[in-house]
């Protein structure tokens, strides 16, 4: 048994090479960050903390790694594989297309190649849909009725947080992940063409529906909310901002919020939706989980864009009926989130301060100003302001 890990990342690290691992299944990263490979292939070998729960840590050996310019060797690895998974980010996913392609070609020139399953394990909106137009769009005619009869595209979600590890830490083990104590890897089983190997904490859900979309909107929602107001409150530490009292009523709010829409939507009964909030309410409040608001707050610009987990969490429960004047407050909150350390955070106060919190509501987070939605972000920016927690801002 093989698989291969498109990035080396923390969640790659620390969640899935952690899984294969324990699983006795051999497995190759394959990273773009050259310094990142290097790294891994001088060490041999990494940690992998699990929070709260120290007789769990793990150390990890035995991977091979690969970088982005051993194209050949990719290729050869994916048409070998038993599976193939990745955790590059969202918006990295277009650059892993070329590599899949190539390997699928191999493997469906190869007589009597067994079905191969890609599994997406991003924080992004339809990631295996993306892969799969892609492939699709670039394989050659001749093995494109393989591809659709023997490739499985599909998702998992990933429910495991992976913090950045301590500099004391690093000094020990330069690759160590500190992660939570969870071990359920959720995955679409209605995508997959033949089997996955047997891998420790594998989760095959029929019902998928809804399921990436639910954690995204709930989990997702949650700690961006968490996050910007924790930012404005001047908190570093999310599981302290998690438990502010005035933090956790907004945050109830959202909950209730997003809950209603997804319940309409997929037809969830909101007992089971809500114990699901209390799940990801759970995680944010864990102390032994000592993760910071810069961290989650990173990149507002991307994070207030019309489909990610505030704004379009808000346009989900609008499009049900509802005005998500919580969410607003949040969405209000990231537009004023400041920190000089962070680009996109530096273009977002440039935005805001030159031309207003209307122009990042229009361009950024593609709502109309005076539209519901818009006046209510607003409104609540007004309310940030009259609470002291925005002051000297446009």
């Amino acid at each position: 048994m093989s698989c291969v890990i498109f990035g080396a990342g923390k969640i790659a690290r620390g969640f899935i090479g952690h899984l294969l691992f324990l699983s006795g299944i051999e497995f190759t990263f394959v990273e773009k960050a050259e310094e990142l490979a290097d790294e891994l292939k001088k060490q041999g070998r990494y940690t992998v903390n699990i929070l709260g729960a120290p007789e769990k840590n793990c150390i990890v050996s035995g991977y091979r790694v690969l970088k982005y310019d051993q194209a050949d060797e990719i290729a050869e690895a994916i048409a070998q594989a038993d599976a193939v998974f990745d955790a590059v980010g969202g918006k990295n996913l277009g650059q892993l297309i070329p590599f899949l392609t190539e390997g699928i070609e191999q493997r469906a020139e190869k007589a009597q190649a067994a079905p191969l399953n890609i599994v997406t394990c991003e924080n992004w909106k339809n990631p295996a849909g993306i892969l799969k137009e892609g492939i699709e769009k670039e394989i050659c005619p001749a093995h494109k009725a393989w591809f659709a009869d023997n490739v499985g595209v599909t998702e998992a979600v990933i429910l495991r947080s992976a913090i950045e590890a301590s500099e004391e830490e690093k000094k020990k083990d330069p690759l160590i992940v500190n992660v939570q104590d969870y071990w359920q890897l959720h995955v679409d089983a209605s995508r997959l063409r033949g089997n996955l190997p047997a891998i420790e904490g594998l989760h095959l859900l029929d019902e998928f529906g809804g399921f990436l979309e639910r954690k995204f909107y709930t989990y997702n929602a949650a700690n961006g909310t968490t996050s910007y107001l924790g930012a404005l409150k001047g908190y570093r530490i999310l599981s302290d901002a998690a438990h502010d009292e005035w933090i956790l009523g907004i945050l109830d709010g959202v909950y209730h919020e997003t809950s209603r829409a997804l319940c309409k939507k997929y037809g969830f009964s909101f007992e089971e939706q809500w114990e699901f909030t209390r799940t990801s309410l759970r995680k944010l409040q864990n102390r032994t989980i000592v993760d910071y608001i810069e961290r989650n707050a990173r990149d507002p610009l991307r994070k207030l864009g019309p489909d990610d987990r505030l704004v379009g969490s808000a346009r989900m429960v609008y499009s049900f009926g509802e005005v998500p004047k919580n969410l607003c407050t949040a969405i209000a909150a990231a537009i004023y989130y400041t920190n000089e350390d962070d680009e996109s955070a530096r273009e977002l106060k440039k935005m805001r301060d030159g031309k207003g919190p209307e122009y990042v509501l229009q361009e950024i987070c593609h709502l109309e100003p005076d539209s519901e939605l818009g006046r209510t972000v607003l409104e609540k920016i007004a309310d940030l302001k009259k609470a002291g927690l925005i002051q000297g801002m446009r």
